[in-house]
């Protein structure tokens, strides 16, 4: 619950309300986001980044974080590792959240034989924490052109056309999809998939179920994967390093058994990495909304395979993250409240931005209210601004947000904050990972037979992710890559090496590169410690 010194913060709030209510909030013209931008957004922090000093993005510039793990050395002992391949299998995916099993289903369609290889447990992964919906031109008003204009405006026009034509033309034949499966949306009174409007988007476009969208699509889809014979799931098994044929082309992975601590080799004629983003990383310091497991494994045993990456110095920040109570500190509150007239108040009771701006611009706002002043501080002097969750129950009804957002209404109402009475304190939380490792239309990278697909790919969503767009990203491009890679199938995939890790390390040496760090990290250190 709220401390008694917080209360004449938020009586500040309740008192601005009815006038608020009279108010509107124009959108920033492209000039005034800009300066905005360059002058907040933590993308735009030149002493967070640096440049890569090898590898083939060498001068492109990243943050220290993902740097560090690009330029470090494993703490594999590569003479005691058997390549002798364990098992043998056409397909091997590396990741078990939406990306993976979708890709692992598509491929297994085709007939190819699947390895689904996974750090966790089968679902536990980014997926199932997407709370808002997913972007599909399913409504008779909206078509993929509007859909890929949205989407290329939202990415600074940085996103590369061909990944943004496929991933909006994709997107009805995913819901399709998705609906024969046994995913069931939300509908309107008519019977119809019930669309709501995100920030930045021309149209209505987002589809749900409740506020847990990706957790219940996960559910059907770990259903489906049960039915399949032919894909063998290994959980609680990361990919440390893949592996190359004398040729340079990926033919498989190294995995590390968690529970038997034993190193063992997968070859595969075709490798799909979906193990997800970096936000456990925190970058600059900032909370995060990621699982556990998402620490930037795909970009660095990608990386060391010849694979060249996009994009990996901009990050998303979600607006709304809880900045109190502590022990929620980055859990996300979904822009489906803001989407739906929750305004953000600072602590003289102003609104200060419109709510349905783009993301990167609503978190750069944000960011100026507090180091300006304008911020709501705590005892612990942790810093946010109000979500005005109450006027959402007050214009929509009484029960309107435990009906329509049952689980952050659960969540709060555990700590003894009623989001229909009180406001909730928010700040940006780092949330994904907008760039990623360089993909073509079918998901392949410049390695060939390594797919990626989901939050490790880069090239899709430029510089600001639409929202979303990323549960559309990880069914279309999923798809995708377990189609194409279902195509290799027949080929014979060579020997087993990874003359390509020795050739980096190399490189590292003899530009007298040492780092402290090891990677892949695979888990927060606070989780390493307790293993």
């Amino acid at each position: 619950m709220y401390p008694d010194d917080m209360f004449d913060a938020i009586e500040v709030v309740t008192a601005s309300r009815e006038k608020r209510k009279q108010e509107k909030v124009a959108n920033l013209s492209a000039e005034a986001a800009e300066r905005l931008l360059r002058k907040f957004h933590p993308d735009y922090k030149e002493s967070a980044f640096r440049n890569l000093r090898a590898g083939v993005n060498r001068g492109a510039r990243t943050t220290h974080e993902i740097a560090d793990l690009l330029e470090a050395f494993s703490d594999l002992d590569y003479s005691k590792i058997d390549l002798s391949p364990e098992y043998d299998t056409d397909v091997l995916v590396l990741g078990g959240g939406g990306a993976g099993v979708t890709a692992a289903l598509f491929a297994e369609s085709m007939g190819a034989r699947v390895v689904l290889a996974t750090k966790l447990r089968l679902g536990n992964s980014n997926t199932i924490m997407a709370l808002g919906g997913m972007q599909a031109s399913v409504d008779e008003h909206d078509s993929p052109v509007r859909h890929f204009c949205d989407t290329m405006t939202a990415g600074k026009f940085v996103g590369r056309r061909d990944l943004v034509k496929a991933l909006v033309e994709d997107g009805p034949r995913v819901v399709k999809w998705l609906l024969d499966t046994g995913v069931d949306f939300d509908r309107d009174e008519a019977g119809n998939l019930l669309t709501k409007k995100a920030g930045g988007m021309s149209v209505p476009r987002l589809i749900s179920i409740g506020d847990h969208t990706g957790l219940n699509i996960m559910k059907v889809l770990k259903d489906e994967i049960g039915k399949r014979d032919s894909i063998e799931v290994s959980e609680f098994t990361p990919a440390v390093e893949l592996t190359t044929n004398q040729f340079g082309e990926c033919n498989g992975a190294i995995l590390y058994d968690l529970g038997r601590k034993r190193h063992f080799t997968v070859r595969a004629k075709a490798v799909i990495l979906a193990t997800g983003g970096s936000g456990r990383l925190h970058m600059q310091g900032f909370p995060t909304s990621n699982n556990f497991g998402a620490t930037g494994d795909a970009l660095v045993i990608a990386y060391r395979a010849g694979a060249r990456l996009e994009g990996v110095d901009s990050f998303q920040y979600h607006p709304t993250g809880v900045m109190f109570p502590e022990h929620m500190v980055g859990v996300l509150v979904t822009e489906a409240i803001r989407s739906i007239g929750g305004h953000l108040v600072n602590a003289r009771g102003e609104r200060f931005v419109n709510e349905l701006e783009t993301r990167d611009v609503c978190a750069a706002a944000i960011i100026r209210e507090c180091e300006s002043g304008n911020g709501v501080t705590t005892r612990s002097g942790k810093v946010g601004i109000w979500l005005d969750t109450p006027l959402v129950e007050e214009t929509s009804g009484n029960g309107f947000l435990r009906k329509r957002f049952p689980s952050l209404y659960r969540h709060l109402v555990r700590v003894k904050i009623d989001i229909s009475k009180q406001p909730l304190l928010v700040f940006p939380t780092l949330h994904y990972q907008n760039g990623g490792i360089l993909i073509d239309e079918k998901g392949e990278t410049t390695v060939k037979n390594l797919f990626v697909a989901g939050e490790a790919a880069g090239g899709i969503h430029g510089r600001n992710r639409a929202m979303g767009n990323a549960l559309l990203d990880i069914f279309v491009f999923g798809r995708r890559a377990g189609l194409a890679a279902s195509t290799k199938m027949f080929n014979d995939p060579g020997n087993v090496t990874l003359n390509h890790v020795h050739r980096y390390y190399d490189r590292l040496k003899s530009l007298r590169i040492s780092s402290v760090a090891k990677s892949p990290t695979l888990f927060p250190e606070f989780i390493v410690n307790k293993l």
